[in-house]
C-alpha cells in the first residue's frame, strides 16, 4: 500500500460524471442536509446530528484525520455542479500489515436511486487498485441495507459473511454485519 499517494496532498478523483474532491466549509449547508437526515443514516453506525455547528467542527475532523493519515472524505459532486455536495465516500482503517482498507458511502436522500454511489465508488476502487495499490478493499453493511449490497456487487465486491452480533453500532446497539470484499486480482 502506498500511503503517501493517498495522503500526499488531497486526490481529487473524476469519473465521466463525478468529482469526489474535498469538502470545504463552503459545503456547511449540503453537508448539513445529508447528516440530519435520520433516513441517510437508518443503516449506519452514525447518529444522525441535527445541530448545524456540530457539523460545522466535523469537517474539521475531516481534515484532522487526513492529516493524521486515518481516513479519508470525499465531497461527492457532480460534473455539471460542482458546487453542490451530494454525498460522501471515504476510506479507513488503512491496514498496511494486510494492504486493505475499509470503505463507505452517503448520500443526500434527493440523489439515492441515480447511480451516483455506484460511480463513486468504482472510480474510488479504481484509486485504490492502481494507484495506493491496496490488495483488498472491504465494506460493512447492515443485512437489511439492499441499496448499499447492490452498489457493492455492481462493482465487484463478493459478499463474504455475516459477523453475527459483533459490532456496536452507535444509535443501534449490537448487530449483525455483512461484510463484502474485493480483491485486486478480482478487479478487471
Amino acid at each position: 500500500m502506498k500511503l503517501y499517494d493517498i495522503f500526499d496532498s488531497f486526490p481529487v478523483l473524476e469519473s465521466s460524471e463525478l468529482i469526489m474532491k474535498k469538502i470545504e466549509l463552503s459545503h456547511l449547508d449540503e453537508v448539513y442536509s445529508i447528516y440530519s437526515n435520520d433516513n441517510v443514516f437508518e443503516y449506519c453506525g452514525i447518529i444522525p446530528k441535527h445541530n448545524k455547528e456540530t457539523v460545522k467542527s466535523m469537517i474539521g475532523h475531516f481534515e484532522r484525520d487526513f492529516t493524521k493519515r486515518t481516513r479519508v472524505k470525499w465531497g461527492i459532486f457532480r460534473r455539471q455542479d460542482d458546487t453542490k455536495l451530494v454525498g460522501i465516500l471515504e476510506a479507513f482503517d488503512f491496514n498496511q500489515k494486510v494492504n486493505m482498507v475499509t470503505i463507505g458511502y452517503f448520500l443526500s436522500e434527493s440523489y439515492w436511486g441515480q447511480g451516483i454511489a455506484t460511480q463513486a465508488v468504482q472510480r474510488l476502487v479504481r484509486f485504490l487498485f492502481e494507484i495506493a495499490h491496496v490488495n483488498r478493499i472491504q465494506a460493512d453493511v447492515m443485512p437489511s441495507n439492499e441499496s448499499s449490497k447492490k452498489v457493492l456487487l455492481k462493482n465487484g465486491f463478493k459478499k463474504e459473511g455475516v459477523l453475527r452480533q459483533a459490532h456496536l453500532w452507535s444509535g443501534k446497539g449490537v448487530i449483525d454485519l455483512e461484510i463484502y470484499g474485493i480483491l485486486k486480482g478480482e478487479y478487471s
